[in-house]
C-alpha cells in the first residue's frame, strides 16, 4: 500500500465507528457508571457477563470478544519468543523511545494530556506496560486471559476521549483532525512495534528477520482489536516504514505538552532507579534512542552519561555472546529479564491492577484544562531531518 498526504488526511478525520456509538449510546442513556460497576472485576476473557449490561454494551462485548479470524498463531508463538527472549530490552524501548516519540507529535501530546491529565504520569505508563504485558502471556487470547478484556477496555476508553473532547468543545478538528484518529492510532502502532524494532537496533541487539517480523503482527494483532482500520493499516514492515516516516514528517515537532510529559517520564523513572546517582542515565537513553534533535524538542537534558550510554551496545553484545553458547546462561537472563521487567511494572502500578474504565467526566476524572491549545503545523528544515 502507497501512503500519501491525501490518504493520510483521510485517516486523521476518521475514528472507530463501533466503539464510537457504544459510547454514545452509554452517555445518551446515562447508563456509563452502570457499565463501570458492573465491568470492574470482569477482568479475564470467558468469564460469565454481569447481569444488568446495558444491551449495547452486551453488543459490542460480544461482537470483540474474540480475535480477528485471520490470525496466524504459529507467527504469535514466535512473537511471544522474541518477546521473551527480549523482553528487557523491548521495555526499555517501549519506555525511553516509543513514549517519547508520542511525545514528539504535538497532536498526540496534547491528547494525552487532555485525556489523563499532566497529573498522573505513573497511572499512564502502568496501563501501558500491564497491557503489553497481558499480550505476551501465553494465553493471551485463551479463556482465563487479561488481554481481551483490556483491550475492549481500552477501545471503550479511546471512545469516551473523542466523545468528551468532541462533546465539550475541547479540540479543534480543523486544526487538530479526530482526537485519537485512524492517522494516531496506527502512528501508536509503528511506535509500540517498528519503533522498538529500531531501538533493539540502536542498542545492538541482534534479531532475526523472522522475529522482527512476528512483533510487528502481534501489533498488528493489537491493532484490529483495538479498532484500527485494517485496508489502511501497513502489513509489511516495508510499509509500516513508509507510514512512519510520512507520519512523522507531517507532525513531529516541540510542543509544551511534550516538554512537560518527558519531564514526568524522566522524574517518574528516576524515582524507580536505586539511589540518586543512575538518575542520569534516563535522560541520556531517551537520548541515545530518540536521537539529539527531537530530545532538544522535548527539552531531555543533556548529562555526563550521554558518551557513556552509548557503550550500552557493547555491554549487550557480551550478553548475548553469554546467551548464545550457555543454554543456562540463556536460561539465567530470561529470568533475570522477566524479574526486572516485573520490578519495573510492580513499581510503576504499586502492585495494584489498573482497571480501564470509561471516564463519565475528563475535567473531574483526569484534570483536564478547559480547552486545549491549538498547534501550528512544523515545517521541517532540509538539514534537520535525518
Amino acid at each position: 500500500m502507497t501512503y500519501t498526504e491525501t490518504s493520510m488526511d483521510g485517516l486523521r478525520r476518521a475514528g472507530d465507528e463501533l466503539a464510537d456509538a457504544t459510547v454514545a449510546a452509554l452517555f445518551d442513556r446515562g447508563e456509563v457508571g452502570k457499565f463501570n460497576t458492573l465491568m470492574r472485576y470482569v477482568s479475564v476473557a470467558g468469564a460469565p457477563l454481569p447481569d444488568g449490561l446495558p444491551p449495547v454494551a452486551l453488543e459490542y462485548l460480544n461482537a470483540t470478544s474474540t480475535p480477528p479470524s485471520w490470525v496466524d498463531w504459529a507467527e504469535m508463538e514466535r512473537a511471544r519468543l522474541f518477546f521473551i527472549d527480549n523482553n528487557v530490552h523491548i521495555s526499555t524501548a517501549l519506555s525511553f523511545a516509543s513514549m517519547p516519540a508520542c511525545y514528539v507529535v504535538p497532536p498526540v501530546a496534547k491528547l494525552l494530556s487532555a485525556s489523563h491529565g499532566l497529573r498522573y504520569p505513573s497511572k499512564r505508563m502502568a496501563e501501558t506496560g500491564q497491557f503489553t504485558v497481558y499480550l505476551m502471556r501465553p494465553d493471551a487470547f485463551e479463556a482465563g486471559s487479561r488481554f481481551i478484556p483490556a483491550a475492549q477496555k481500552v477501545r471503550l476508553l479511546h471512545a469516551s476521549i473523542r466523545h468528551h473532547l468532541l462533546r465539550e468543545n475541547q479540540w479543534d478538528t480543523g486544526e487538530l483532525g479526530t482526537p485519537i484518529c485512524q492517522e494516531d492510532m496506527i502512528g501508536g502502532q509503528m511506535f509500540f512495534s517498528l519503533l522498538v524494532l529500531d531501538s533493539l537496533h540502536r542498542l545492538g541487539i541482534h534479531m532475526s528477520t523472522e522475529g522482527a517480523e512476528a512483533y510487528y503482527y502481534a501489533w498488528r494483532v493489537v491493532g484490529a482489536m483495538l479498532g484500527v482500520d485494517q485496508d489502511a493499516v501497513p502489513k509489511s514492515l516495508e510499509e509500516a516504514r513508509q507510514f512512519l516516516d510520512l507520519y512523522m514528517l507531517r507532525h513531529m515537532g516541540p510542543s509544551e505538552e511534550g516538554a512537560v510529559l518527558t519531564r514526568q517520564l524522566i522524574d517518574l523513572y528516576e524515582e524507580v532507579v536505586p539511589g540518586t546517582f543512575f538518575d542520569p542515565v534516563v535522560s541520556a537513553l531517551i537520548r541515545h534512542l530518540v536521537g539529539d534533535t527531537c530530545a532538544d524538542w522535548l527539552r531531555v537534558p543533556r548529562t555526563r552519561w550521554d558518551t557513556l550510554v552509548k557503550a550500552v551496545p557493547h555491554l549487550l553484545g557480551v550478553l548475548e555472546t553469554i546467551e548464545d553458547r550457555s543454554p543456562l546462561g540463556a536460561w539465567a537472563l530470561d529470568r533475570l529479564g522477566h524479574l526486572t521487567t516485573v520490578l519495573e511494572l510492580s513499581s510503576l502500578t504499586r502492585g495494584r491492577v489498573m482497571h480501564y474504565a470509561i471516564p463519565e467526566q475528563l475535567k473531574k476524572d483526569y484534570g483536564v484544562p478547559n480547552s486545549v491549545p491549538r498547534t501550528r503545523r512544523w515545517t521541517p528544515p532540509a538539514a534537520t531531518v535525518s
